[in-house]
């Protein structure tokens, strides 16, 4: 269970705290025929206009009468924004204020509603600003930002697609609240490919965006390369690195296990005159804690207290992850009474780095005394610390305290993650309550808690080994259908057993499943299922998989395949099959040639089957034996008496050219 520090993020600054001047955008959508420029002239002559002419002559800035004007509109817009804002009925109290309200009011409306909370109002605002075509810039980007993790990345990309001015789709700051929504939802790939497909469309990206898109570099396995990628690209474009761009390096360094990368951009951060803060020692603290390095991690704790910086909450657990994965548990300990001085274990983290740390080390027993130190203590928890001491458990064979600490937090708890349920399900299934783990699986679906890999793999493995092999196969096949890649050992072990009790296409199902995945197969899996098809008689399929892998086909496994579908194949095949069989590099024998000219002979309407083959035979350098060569000539009728007397002349002269060319090798 791993603590990142989370950065200081940037905001774009589209807030106001009085009246805003007229927006550099019109109170609509631009057209793409309108340029800003043209628009913010346009309401500099209007201004004009209004300043120097009156019905009666003389300035509005000289009339007692303007003033009044000004103040009464004012006043009208003021009364309209809290009219909306503390309308029940925020449909009718839009409808009010037509024509009363400019685009940046409604803007103001909705970061009052952001503020708030009040996300319902904040959405039906906004949908009917996209009606009436109230929104310029500011709108969508302050809409995705207040939205936040409750819109959903889909809608989003609606959102942006759907605007119709090229400007205003390319502004920085709608293009950077689009990619913030994707990367807080965990769409990383999807972010980069709309970025670039940004970049076409026109945007000049800021260090916002190449900010926002770092932040998500932590999260993905090939985050480094992604964030070193990006970087490059910043500096090409001749945009400076601040100290939050390398704060985010860091970090994505510390999460990439890359230590000594993330003590480089923090030095050359220094070396370039930013002044380190908290966030920036804590994320160089946690790359240390990836190895354990408790001497570096102290020596830069030293380094911020002389710099005048107070440790704070993530300082000091993250402290304590040095510690426990360097193994240095009576320092962990002696730093978990200091966070709860502190007050800064008032929650289960620290306690469960360290009951993680205890148990894997094996001390099991004393990761149980710290459980029951924090559950004394009334310390807040969401479950995490039942999760870790379930496992903990499991992993010991200790299966009777693993099911009754199961069952302890169903009790306790009513929340639940796919992580706990995860680690109760493995604490049922390995003591073998039945019962347990089909109500576990009941609710997740009351839940609507989505199963992730390793929920799956933990049913398939269990029912496997009760022998429910079909439950597990249907398990599996769940597990493909929501876009899952099961685990190859795994589906290889499945297939066996499937095989053995007969459900030979089942199994052939989850070949299927690893065949057209993106990872490379095992070799080996080619030749089971060719073995477990030839036993279930789907030669149609065992051909299949014959001719793509024929090269990865043991001699064995070959002959096995070669004369059961002679024997019991499709007889329309047979010739596509020894074809496939002689471009494998594999001399056909004159045994599966008699096998497949009996069975023609056997059905003359196949004659013509028969033909080709006898034809094919000698350009290939094969003949048939005198045992077949009789065979034919008994049954010369079928092929017409001379047709028949032509190809066995034909198989003769081959046969002689053979036989010279034997004697001429010895």
């Amino acid at each position: 269970m791993e603590i990142f520090p989370v950065p200081t993020h940037r905001v774009q600054t589209i807030f106001f705290t009085v009246s805003p001047p007229p927006l550099p955008f019109s109170t609509r959508p631009i057209k793409n025929s309108q340029s800003p420029s043209a628009t913010s002239a346009t309401t500099a002559n209007n201004s004009t206009t209004l300043r120097s002419q009156t019905p009666n002559g003389p300035s509005f800035n000289s009339s007692p009468k303007h003033k009044t004007y000004v103040s009464t509109s004012h006043q009208a817009r003021q009364s309209a924004i809290i009219d909306i804002q503390q309308s029940p009925d925020l449909h009718l109290a839009l409808s009010r204020s037509a024509g009363v309200l400019k685009v940046q009011d409604l803007n103001l409306v909705m970061r009052h509603f952001g503020k708030q909370n009040r996300l319902k109002d904040l959405s039906q605002l906004f949908e009917w600003m996209q009606q009436n075509g109230e929104l310029n810039f500011a709108s969508y980007s302050s809409y995705m930002k207040l939205m936040g993790k409750s819109l959903h990345p889909n809608k989003a990309l609606e959102i942006y697609k759907g605007i119709e001015d090229k400007l205003t789709r390319v502004n920085p700051s709608v293009c950077n609240s689009v990619l913030g929504c994707l990367i807080k939802s965990g769409k990383l790939e999807n972010s980069f490919q709309l970025f670039h497909q940004m970049k076409e469309d026109g945007l000049v990206p800021d260090v916002i965006t190449y900010s926002t898109l770092l932040a998500g570099c932590a999260k993905v396995q090939d985050g480094y390369k992604k964030a070193t990628d990006l970087v490059q690209e910043l500096k090409y474009k001749g945009l400076q690195m601040d100290s939050v761009i390398y704060g985010t390096l860091i970090s994505v360094c510390a999460s990439c296990n890359k230590c000594k990368e993330a003590e480089s951009y923090f030095n050359q951060m220094k070396t370039e005159g930013h002044v380190p803060n908290v966030f920036h020692y804590s994320s160089l603290l946690n790359a240390y804690s990836m190895d354990g390095n408790y001497e570096k991690a102290e020596e830069i704790l030293r380094e911020m207290k002389s710099a005048g910086l107070v440790p704070n909450k993530v300082v000091l657990t993250t402290l304590l992850k040095v510690y426990v994965r360097g193994g240095l548990f009576e320092k962990s300990r002696e730093l978990l009474n200091e966070l709860e001085a502190l007050g800064y274990a008032e929650e289960e983290m620290p306690y469960c780095l360290l009951m993680d740390a205890l148990s894997k080390a094996g001390q099991i027993d004393e990761a149980k005394l710290v459980f029951s130190e924090m559950k004394r203590k009334n310390v807040k928890s969401d479950g995490y610390s039942y999760s870790i001491m379930i496992s903990a458990f499991c992993k010991h064979g200790l299966l009777e305290d693993a099911k009754e600490l199961a069952l302890e937090f169903e009790a306790k708890y009513e929340k639940y993650d796919v992580v706990i349920l995860n680690t109760m399900l493995c604490a049922y299934c390995r003591s073998g309550e039945m019962e347990n783990v089909m109500n576990l699986m009941k609710k997740m679906d009351e839940l609507a808690i989505n199963p992730d890999r390793n929920t799956f793999h933990i049913l398939i493995k269990y029912f496997a080994k009760e022998k429910l092999y079909m439950l597990a196969f249907k398990t599996m096949e769940d597990m493909h259908k929501r876009g899952q890649q099961p685990d190859e050992e795994l589906c290889s072990n499945l297939m066996f057993h499937l095989g053995k009790t007969g459900a030979h296409s089942e199994a052939y199902t989850i070949y299927n499943m690893l065949r057209y995945s993106k990872k490379p197969m095992c070799k080996d899996l080619h030749e089971k299922i060719l073995y477990i098809l030839i036993a279930g008689r789907l030669y149609k399929d065992a051909y299949v998989v014959f001719k793509d892998n024929s090269r990865l086909i043991s001699r064995p496994a070959l002959k096995r395949f070669a004369s059961s579908f002679m024997r019991f194949g499709n007889i329309n095949l047979i010739n596509d099959v020894m074809k496939a069989i002689h471009n494998s590099g594999y001399n056909i024998g004159q045994g599966l040639f008699s096998m497949a000219i009996s069975r023609y002979i056997a059905q003359p309407e196949k004659k013509d089957l028969l033909l080709q083959l006898l034809e094919w035979m000698p350009g290939q350098g094969y003949v048939v034996d005198p045992s077949t060569r009789n065979l034919i000539l008994k049954n010369s009728d079928l092929l017409g008496r001379q047709q028949t007397a032509e190809i066995l002349s034909k198989q003769h002269i081959m046969s002689k050219a053979l036989k010279t060319r034997d004697i001429n090798k010895k």
